[in-house]
């Protein structure tokens, strides 16, 4: 296999470092290489997604809350949970590029009517108060 070394530009950034945009297009490359644009509809794209968020909910299925915050403790766990999330991710990047969503603009916009809809006021949680209001 002939695999070009990595230079200091395909060397991993952090989230700090890595815009969107960046992001999508490492989706889109990949793809592009192995010429899947054709299956990449948006219908497999949301039933790929939804496949991937199955896989891992299934890292957290049977335990208990606290066992849950504590899940990335263990080295194999962690990489194992970030590749779900990292699936996910690369799935939710490619519907965005589909459909032209700006995912910072949408989810901006998306979180000031989640403020709206839930103001601070009345939906804050209180330990008096397992509810949740």
């Amino acid at each position: 296999m002939n695999n070009p070394s990595p230079t200091d530009s395909d060397a991993p950034k952090t989230d700090d470092q890595t815009s969107v945009t960046e992001l999508k297009q490492v989706v889109e490359t990949f793809v592009d290489e192995r010429d899947w644009h054709r299956f990449h509809t948006p219908k497999n794209l949301v039933m790929s997604l939804a496949i991937e968020t199955a896989e891992l909910m299934e890292h957290f299925q049977w335990l208990t809350p606290e066992e849950s915050l504590r899940v990335m403790d263990d080295p194999e766990s962690r990489i194992a949970v970030g590749e779900e999330v990292a699936d996910c991710l690369a799935y939710l990047l490619a519907i965005a590029s589909k459909l032209d969503i700006d995912l910072a603009t949408t989810l901006k916009a998306k979180m000031i009517r989640n403020a709206e809809k839930y103001p601070v006021e009345g939906n804050k949680f209180s330990h008096n108060d397992q509810s949740g209001t």
